[in-house]
């Protein structure tokens, strides 16, 4: 790199507050992709252990797979690790074949791969999010090196969307591994072994992780010699070095939108997060236990109004965890903005004596920039009615480490300010509202045990004819509306921005940051 380019790079750092331009020297010579792939709400920084990804599945699926994954159009789930599936009459078997194709350090990938990464997914001393959300598997049979049957013993509609996450391990490095070792190991971090197009080389804490590509991938060798992952205090610092010509991707925000749309040096991508917000009521404090409460905090807060002003009117208003209109009834309580009426619910429960003006913490993970507008006109208005919150947001491991602790202190986070995916599978609302998905099984971390929703999606996933599987989600979205376990919010689009350079570069706002085949292989950039 040219002095006066490194003096540039350092000096948006220091200002920004953005990562040290501390990649290697040799890399810069060849042909070198750099991204913020972890930026924004779909990324998790230092997310290295898969079994324990809840976001990041973009920078995840670079170097691991997984046996299904979706299209990156997130129409269709198509092959990865497994070259074709089919499954019985009664959905109660899935046969994977399985592709041809050598880990990172030359062993074969076999079934024993398939077992093994699906027994550890269930396994929960491994700090796996995946516990509850395989239940249904009875057993995983090995007929040959080629093929694995998953057998379940009860349908679950959900469980090729699951398996997209689920990263296929290596057997043979990690049995030596106790479950619980698993859940600690700097193995992650330091030499993981996956089969995807590029093969991990280091991670330089707080700053990048540094992959080259595999020379013997089944799709061919990569067109690109090394990919980097840079690491980013902000948006606006990724989005800094983005115009410095330092990196070549990364997430924006919908006010970042216009500095880029015109400009013919970069791409902009846009399209639906796919992620329904909500302010989550945490079930295990008194404050929420009244549902006129929760209808209070609906009517409180002007959604559309927020829309408009923060989001740039690129969002959809949501009155359950859908948006999508054939998920959506007609019939529902829309909520209208009404502070009135969300004082007189709060009278009559008697808000007064339940917490008055105390004020109540709301956690969040998120921590942009536009967040942080978000949250304050959000406390404004609940402000207006008597509910008085104070923001608290922290990054994403914290978050995690407080609401998935062993013995949590529930007054950490008795509202959260969070997001979870409401399609292109419906079932991914699941996990965070079945009261059979509550921690250590799950991700229910609200503790949410409503039996007219948990009814409602058990009866989803149980459903075999395609044909009813919509009239099954419409009723977990009536029980969400008539319930109201989240105050949902709205479901916003979301945008990358790419470098012209690139070229075949694929990424889509999908949930959680993916996962869907980009095909890394076919990314190239113009030097």
């Amino acid at each position: 790199m040219q002095l006066r380019a490194l003096r540039r790079a350092f000096a948006a750092a220091a200002l920004l507050g953005a990562t040290a331009l501390t990649s290697p020297a040799t890399a810069q010579e060849q042909k070198t992709i750099t991204g913020g792939f972890d930026v924004g709400p779909g990324g998790f920084q230092g997310n290295f252990n898969p079994l324990a990804a809840t976001g990041g599945f973009t920078w995840l699926n670079v170097y691991f797979e997984p046996l299904v994954n979706y299209n990156a159009d997130l129409t269709a789930i198509e092959g990865a690790l497994a070259t074709e599936y089919s499954i019985n009459p009664d959905k109660t078997e899935y046969t994977f074949k399985l592709a041809k194709e050598t880990w990172h350090d030359g062993k074969p990938f076999t079934s024993k791969d398939v077992k093994f990464t699906v027994d550890l997914a269930k396994n929960g001393e491994t700090g796996t999010v995946f516990a509850a959300r395989l239940n249904a598997i009875s057993s995983v049979e090995m007929p040959d090196e080629r093929t694995a049957v998953i057998k379940l013993s009860r349908p679950d509609a959900g469980l090729l969307a699951t398996l997209t996450k689920l990263m296929i391990l290596p057997e043979h490095a990690l049995s030596g591994f106790t479950p619980k070792e698993l859940a600690t190991s700097t193995w992650w971090a330091t030499n993981p072994i996956g089969t995807g197009p590029f093969k991990f080389k280091q991670y330089v804490t707080d700053q990048y992780v540094e992959l080259v590509a595999d020379e013997d991938y089944r799709f061919g060798r990569p067109k690109s010699d090394r990919l980097i992952n840079r690491y980013f205090k902000n948006t606006a610092a990724a989005v800094a070095a983005l115009r410095a010509g330092e990196i070549q991707f990364t997430y924006v925000e919908s006010d970042d939108v216009p500095t880029f749309k015109n400009n013919n040096a970069f791409r902009l991508i846009e399209g639906q997060s796919f992620v329904v917000n909500y302010l989550g009521f945490n079930q295990q404090v008194p404050l929420w236990k009244d549902i006129r409460v929760r209808q209070a905090v609906m009517h409180a807060i002007d959604r559309q109004a927020i829309i408009d002003s923060l989001y740039s009117g690129a969002a959809t208003v949501a009155n359950c965890g859908y948006v999508a209109k054939h998920l959506v009834p007609e019939g529902l309580d829309p909520y209208k903005y009404d502070p009135a009426k969300a004082k007189a619910l709060l009278a009559d429960a008697g808000w007064e004596k339940i917490n008055g003006t105390k004020p109540i913490t709301w956690l969040t993970y998120y921590n942009t920039p536009q967040a942080a507008n978000v949250m304050a006109a959000v406390q404004a208005m609940l402000a207006q009615v008597g509910i008085n919150v104070v923001p608290r947001a922290v990054d994403t491991p914290t978050y995690n480490g407080i609401i998935y602790a062993a013995n949590p202190d529930f007054n950490q986070f008795p509202l959260v300010y969070a997001g979870l995916q409401n399609g292109p599978d419906p079932s991914g609302l699941n996990i965070g509202l079945n009261a059979a998905q509550k921690p250590p099984a799950g991700a229910n971390f609200l503790r949410i045990d409503m039996p007219e929703l948990t009814k409602a999606l058990d009866a989803a996933l149980a459903e075999t004819n395609p044909q009813q599987l919509t009239t099954r989600y419409q009723e977990v979205c009536k029980a969400m509306n008539a319930n109201l376990p989240w105050a949902t919010m709205w479901v916003a689009n979301r945008y990358g921005v790419a470098s012209t350079k690139l070229k075949d570069f694929v990424w889509m706002p999908a949930p959680a940051g993916g996962p869907y085949n980009a095909h890394p292989e076919k990314w190239s950039i113009d030097k």
